[in-house]
């Protein structure tokens, strides 16, 4: 009986987890008009010319789409938390999604 539970549950969590993977997929050429606020502390190609910002070129989408949700959500805390977190306030999902889908389609490092 305990295992018919567990199944349950595990059905239950991967179905949940299924429509926040597929609503990553955003538009590129969307986040890419987007990101001009970002090009202030993470570059204009998504590399950082300060080296305590990180580069968000090359970074997977699904990873942006979680950091700026948990900035959004004041999930994330430390370093330039707050700044970030004032900067995703202002993010819908589908900016947040055509962000990520922009800087990951960038080559990393910027080549």
């Amino acid at each position: 009986m305990k295992l018919k539970h567990y199944v349950v549950a595990g059905l239950f969590a991967l179905s949940a987890a299924v429509p926040a993977v597929s609503s990553a997929a955003g538009d590129a050429a969307a986040g890419k008009a987007k990101a001009a606020v970002c090009a202030a502390c993470h570059g204009q190609n998504g590399v950082a010319m300060i080296p305590t910002y990180p580069n968000l070129a090359g970074q997977h989408e699904l990873y942006l789409v979680s950091a700026l949700k948990a900035y959004k959500s004041k999930q994330r805390n430390g370093g330039q938390a707050v700044i970030m977190q004032g900067q995703a306030a202002a993010l819908s999902d589908a900016d947040i999604a055509n962000l990520a889908a922009y800087f990951s389609s960038l080559p990393a490092g910027g080549k």
